[in-house]
């Protein structure tokens, strides 16, 4: 019975490359999933998959995630509508800043960066802010979603003043460390994953070299751009640029109010949803007092326009939420951990956690569910082994996000692709190479230190 919990991942992955549709996918990986739940009944099977939708509601954090991601919607068709985002993008040309195609990449690149403390928020801001640059200079959305993908989850486990590191440091402060802090802090040079991710992103923005199935994405920008130069009206860049920093300083303040002056223990989905509301209040406003100003119900035709576009990535983060919890309740990352740790040599237990990590968060989509996991395991096998717990503990994180960016019901991948206006399972198959190439390094140099210690 234990195999069996492996088959709903298995069947999402090749349903998935089948039918080139990841809704239908999920829905028959969720369906599979809640089969096995019923004891092999399909009319019960079926009846549990629409309960399973329905109890990603109970959960007030994943509904405020659906209800943000669907007010995104609406905030991105505001500020393109109104004339901000072509506005902005003429006001960037005119400064030189988009003179190449290098100058363009760096621009998402450093936003990642500098955003470090939460993923969505850095996420979305380099997506907004990039997507008619990219279009301007002749650059894929896939290669944006690649490098704000790429950027910010490697970032925030390697600058840990956020609430992954915070996260972080409870699981491990459980257990008999010298100083929990400490460990964490050491265990950043050893993620290499991390670190071989972001070179490949410095790369690829440096030389402007694409490889695999990105190339064939770069092949369809002429028709993209001149649609957009026809359609969207340059009116004022503060349209765009207003709202944004609405949205990102309302993150911010939100994150310590909800953290009771503690960011870092402040509520990531309600900082996000009541910021997004916000940044939406503040576009209408804005259209309202300016030269671009349009009658309420324009306004609210748009909201409902933008909010329909992103209809399916919604449904998409909906059913993965549901997957996710049917294939806990399954006991798939448990096993798949078990199976990958037991009975084996010593010097291969950072090489074989790296990949357990990488399998549960593939499987299941969540890194952060997958440290949760995998923590408890990997801390004791290293202090009962005599290995450095920051080098299993760089292992666990680096495969988390391995295996986060090659999933196809990641809740970062599927952001990713909302905020690059990429389709999502063309981001999956265009970041998996790149993906896959720091993985192997990654694997490499973690039986390396195995040997060496």
């Amino acid at each position: 019975m234990e195999w069996l919990t492996l088959l709903p991942p298995t069947i999402a992955i090749i349903v998935a490359v089948w039918k080139k549709d990841v809704i239908i996918a999920l829905l028959s990986a969720l369906f599979t999933a809640e089969f096995l739940h019923s004891q092999f009944n399909i009319g019960l099977g079926f009846l549990s998959l629409l309960d399973r939708i329905i109890k990603v509601f109970s959960d007030a954090g994943n509904t405020r995630v659906l209800v943000f991601s669907l007010m995104i919607g609406a905030l991105l068709a505001l500020m393109r509508k109104s004339g901000g985002v072509s506005a902005f993008v003429q006001w960037v040309s005119s400064k030189g800043l988009a003179k190449s195609q290098r100058r363009v990449s760096a621009i998402p690149t450093l936003l990642g960066i500098l955003i470090f403390i939460e993923t969505n928020l850095s996420i979305l801001t380099a997506g907004f802010i990039s997507r008619q640059l990219f279009d301007k200079v002749k650059m894929s959305r896939a290669r944006l979603a690649y490098i704000i993908d790429s950027t910010c989850a490697p970032i925030c486990v390697i600058i840990l003043f956020n609430a992954w590191g915070a996260t972080i440091l409870g699981l491990i402060s459980g257990f008999d460390l010298p100083s929990p802090a400490q460990t964490l802090a050491y265990s950043v040079p050893y993620n290499l994953y991390s670190w071989f991710t972001l070179i490949l992103v410095f790369f690829t923005v440096w030389t402007g070299k694409v490889f695999g199935p990105m190339k064939e994405s770069e092949k369809q920008l002429e028709t993209l751009s001149t649609h957009i130069e026809e359609n969207d009206k340059a009116s004022s860049a503060h349209l765009m640029v207003l709202p944004l920093l609405t949205l990102i300083v309302g993150i911010i303040f939100f994150m310590w109010y909800t953290g009771d002056g503690q960011i870092l223990q402040g509520s990531g989905s309600t900082s996000v949803l009541w910021a997004v509301g916000l940044a939406c209040l503040m576009a209408v406003l804005l259209i309202k007092t300016s030269k671009a100003e349009q009658p309420v119900k324009t306004l609210i035709n748009w909201s409902f326009e933008g909010m329909s576009d992103l209809l399916p990535l919604v449904t998409t983060v909906l059913l993965a939420l549901a997957l996710g919890d049917s294939m806990k309740a399954l006991g798939t990352g448990d096993f798949v951990s078990q199976m990958v740790t037991q009975n084996i040599p010593l010097w291969t237990v950072p090489a074989l956690i790296f990949i357990a990590g990488a399998l549960i968060s593939f499987t299941t989509g969540t890194s952060w569910g997958t440290f949760s996991i995998l923590i408890p395991i990997g801390v004791p096998i290293a202090l009962a082994g005599g290995l450095p717990v920051e080098l299993v503990l760089a292992a666990i994180l680096g495969g988390s996000v391995f295996g986060d960016h090659c999933s196809p019901i990641s809740d970062t991948t599927i952001v990713s692709s909302l905020a690059a206006g990429c389709d999502h399972l063309e981001h999956v198959k265009t970041q998996l190479p790149y993906a896959l190439a720091a993985g192997v390094l990654s694997i490499s140099g973690f039986l390396l230190f195995g040997l060496l210690n």
